[in-house]
């Protein structure tokens, strides 16, 4: 994939091939960025290393970054010291790229309004690439950059600059997968014929055929509201034939999850893809308020406790600055994130009074019991771990980026469940977007696969006080 605009808006450019500048934050945020860009040159200036060195030390994911970008750059480098001047060849490293990798090897004097700084790394880096474009007037030159700061700062002295959207999955997230669907009023005309029926386990099966099959996916909920409402999950897929099956109501009160039924059809939907034993990734979209965690923990507790699915509940959540260390404060591991998990206590506040008929003794041993069952972890220290038989839940996961994702969601044993929670409105992490959250990467990436299941949440439950404050603040 080459660093280029989303096909609704890509502009036709000369067949030459570009020059790309690369800011720091650039191979800071994707060092494999080095091999992204196929048949265009990159070009490295002198600035972007040394912020390179400069953050190479720590443990943090931005640290390690740093330090993968400069291996790549040791490896292609390395022994290519005669052609430095001419660019080393990319493609002896990487079959996907086949531009070169050119290093700023003298000093370039890109002479900049008086006003910009000469001494600031940003300001070298919009030199550079004034001075390129003098030098090689028949080639587009484009700066690419994480600061949108710096982009504003390039186009606003004429140049070219962009995002580095290769590990976008969308530039627009309305076109995200909410993973539920809304039945047209002629579904049952359109594709009724030849339509088989049947009941198993206390759920009532439908096969049948029609055009909207195509663009179906496993494990998306449809409904349609009539006078006989229809919510079911699509379970299976062959050729032009789907599968759905009718879902259990959580709204009612003799199918409560520990005391919780769903308040509308998007949480009764979460609800049947938390609970079902052959959903082993569940991701949970929605604003603050919409129950995101109340239905995931009490989901966890049922089958932790109850059903004795999993053997306990494992909880983590971003601290921003993400993947920081978190030594400052004292005490253990658990106790050092307790000034982030203050959503988890309300949570479980709620939990502890939904029965009613325990007493005050009663529910001070079930909350010491249920507090028994969860931990607490950072994400620091999740390298290398392997959870069997857990249920892994990942709060705030909007502040990861898809690399980070990747490391959480491989620690997964078997029997273990993962569920990710998030709000793509709130990301509090620089550099990071909608479009490039690992939040937003994982939903994309898992739609469609059997043992998989997504719902964006779209109602706020708190209060008429909160719901109000949505909508009119």
């Amino acid at each position: 994939m080459t660093q280029r605009k989303p096909a609704s808006t890509v502009t036709r450019l000369p067949a030459s091939k570009k020059f790309f500048v690369l800011d720091t934050n650039v191979l800071m945020h994707d060092p494999t960025s080095l091999f992204r860009f196929e048949e265009h040159d990159i070009y490295i200036p002198m600035a972007t290393l040394e912020e390179l060195d400069a953050n190479k030390k720590g443990m943090s994911e931005v640290a390690r970054n740093a330090r993968q970008a400069s291996r790549f750059l040791d490896e292609i480098v390395s022994g290519s010291e005669l052609d430095i001047e001419n660019g080393i060849e990319l493609k002896a490293r990487n079959s996907e790229a086949s531009g070169r990798l050119f290093l700023q090897t003298q000093a370039i004097n890109g002479e900049l309004p008086a006003r910009l700084a000469s001494g600031k790394a940003d300001n070298q880096i919009i030199g550079v690439v004034k001075a390129l474009q003098e030098a090689h007037s028949n080639r587009q030159v484009i700066l690419v950059s994480k600061d949108i700061n710096m982009r504003i700062k390039a186009r606003a002295l004429g140049f070219a600059a962009e995002d580095y959207f290769n590990d976008k999955v969308l530039e627009d997230t309305d076109l995200l997968y909410t993973g539920t669907r809304e039945l047209p009023a002629d579904f049952w005309d359109k594709h009724g014929k030849g339509m088989e029926s049947w009941q198993q386990s206390g759920h009532t099966y439908y096969k049948l055929q029609g055009p909207l099959v195509s663009s179906m996916m496993v494990n998306e909920f449809v409904h349609q509201e009539a006078d006989r409402p229809l919510y079911a999950q699509v379970t299976e897929i062959t050729g032009k034939t789907a599968v759905l099956q009718t879902i259990k109501d959580y709204s009612h009160q003799r199918h409560n999850v520990w005391g919780i039924t769903s308040r509308n059809r998007e949480q009764n939907f979460a609800l049947n893809a938390l609970m079902n034993p052959e959903i082993d990734f569940v991701t949970l979209l929605g604003q603050a308020g919409t129950g995101k965690t109340l239905l995931t923990l009490a989901a966890g507790l049922m089958q932790t406790l109850e059903h004795k699915t999993y053997s306990e509940i494992i909880m983590t959540r971003v601290t921003v600055p993400v993947g920081e260390d978190i030594g400052f404060l004292p005490g253990t591991e658990e106790e050092k994130m307790n000034p982030w998990m203050g959503a988890l206590e309300d949570n479980l506040d709620v939990l502890n009074k939904t029965d009613d008929e325990a007493g005050e003794w009663g529910r001070a041993a079930t909350r010491d019991l249920i507090r028994s069952r969860i931990k607490v972890k950072s994400l620091n220290f999740m390298r290398g771990r392997t959870f069997l038989n857990k249920y892994l839940i990942i709060d705030e996961a909007q502040n990861l980026t898809p690399k980070q994702m990747k490391t959480l969601i491989t620690r997964a044993g078997p029997g273990t469940k993962v569920v990710v929670l998030g709000n793509i409105s709130q990301i509090d992490t620089p550099y990071l977007t909608e479009g490039s959250s690992g939040l937003t990467y994982v939903v994309d990436r898992f739609k469609g696969w059997s043992h998989s299941g997504h719902i964006t949440l779209q109602r706020g439950e708190r209060s008429r006080l909160a719901d109000h404050a949505a909508e009119v603040l």
